[in-house]
C-alpha cells in the first residue's frame, strides 16, 4: 500500500484514511489500488470488528476521479484504441464498494469535506455516515458526461428514493450537510472540529459490539431490499438461528440476567 492511503488496525478497529489532501483526496490509480487493497484487508481480517473510512485534511473527503491523470490516460487510450481507461470501474471502484458494503462488520464513514462522484459512492457504501457540518455531497457524473459508478445507482435510490436520486444524478449540485441529514444521506452531522473524535467513538463502540449480529443485520437488510416478504422471513430465520448459536448471544443473555454490561468477543 502507498502513503496515499493509510491503514491501521487498533483494538479491533481498522482505520482507512485517504491521504492526498493536497489533491482533495482525488483518486489516481495508485490511490484506487491502495484503497481497494485496504478495504479488502479490513473486510477479510477476522480480528477487525469495525471499519472507519475517513480522509486527511479539512477540505475534502474525496472528490472522485483525479481528472488530471484521467485526461492523460484518456488521451493515451484514444491514440492506442485500447479502451483501458474506463476499466477502473471494474478493477478498482467495484471491488472497493463490494468490500465496504459487503464487509461482515459495520463500516463507518467520517465525511470531513466534499464527497463527490466516487467519493460520494464510497461514503454511501458505508453503513453509517457521520458528517462534518462543513461537508457537502455532489453526484458530479453528469457534469463530466459520465454515468453513475461506485455503486451509487444502487445505494443512492435506496437512501433517498428513486425519484430524488434521479434528480440528483441528472442535475448535479451541492448537497449541504444539513440537506444530507434531511435526505438520510448523513446519519449524524457534527461540528467539523468534533468529527474525528465522534466518528472514532462510534466506530470503537461498534468494534466492541456483537460482530456476528451486525454482519447478519447488514445481510438481512440488503437481502430484504431485493426479495419478497416470504423469502425475507426465511432469511431472517436462517440468520437468527446462526446468531442464536453465537458466543456473543450467550454472553448477552447472561449479562442481562446478571444486570451487567456484556463484553462481546465478536464470535
Amino acid at each position: 500500500m502507498t502513503d496515499t492511503v493509510l491503514y491501521e488496525v487498533s483494538d479491533g478497529l481498522a482505520t482507512i484514511t485517504l491521504n492526498r489532501p493536497e489533491a482533495m483526496n482525488a483518486l489516481d490509480v495508485a490511490t484506487k489500488v491502495a484503497l481497494r487493497d485496504a478495504a479488502r484487508s479490513a473486510a477479510d481480517d477476522d480480528t477487525v470488528r469495525a471499519v472507519l473510512l475517513t480522509a486527511a485534511g479539512d477540505r475534502a473527503f474525496c472528490v472522485g476521479q483525479d481528472l488530471k491523470e484521467h485526461i492523460k490516460l484518456l488521451t493515451a487510450d484514444r491514440e492506442t484504441g485500447s479502451g483501458q481507461v474506463m476499466s477502473t470501474v471494474r478493477e478498482h471502484y467495484n471491488p472497493i464498494v463490494r468490500a465496504l458494503a459487503g464487509a461482515p462488520k459495520p463500516v463507518v464513514a467520517a465525511v470531513n469535506g466534499v464527497a463527490a462522484g466516487a467519493g460520494f459512492g464510497f461514503a454511501l457504501a458505508a453503513d453509517y455516515r457521520i458528517v462534518a457540518d462543513t461537508a457537502s455531497f455532489n453526484t458530479s457524473f453528469a457534469g463530466v458526461a459520465l454515468t453513475a459508478d461506485s455503486g451509487i445507482s444502487w445505494t443512492l435510490p435506496r437512501v433517498v428514493g428513486p425519484s430524488r436520486a434521479t434528480d440528483l444524478l441528472l442535475f448535479p449540485r451541492t448537497i449541504t450537510a444539513q440537506n444530507a441529514l434531511e435526505l438520510g444521506i448523513a446519519n449524524r452531522v457534527v461540528p467539523a472540529a468534533e468529527l474525528r473524535a465522534e466518528a472514532e467513538k462510534v466506530a470503537r463502540a461498534l468494534a466492541e459490539g456483537p460482530t456476528l449480529a451486525y454482519a447478519a443485520l447488514k445481510e438481512s437488510v440488503a437481502y430484504g431490499l431485493t426479495h419478497s416478504l416470504e423469502e425475507t422471513l426465511q432469511k431472517e430465520d436462517e440468520l437468527q438461528t446462526r446468531a442464536g448459536l453465537s458466543e456473543d448471544h450467550a454472553i448477552a443473555v447472561q449479562a442481562f440476567v446478571n444486570k451487567e454490561k456484556p463484553k462481546y468477543l465478536g464470535r
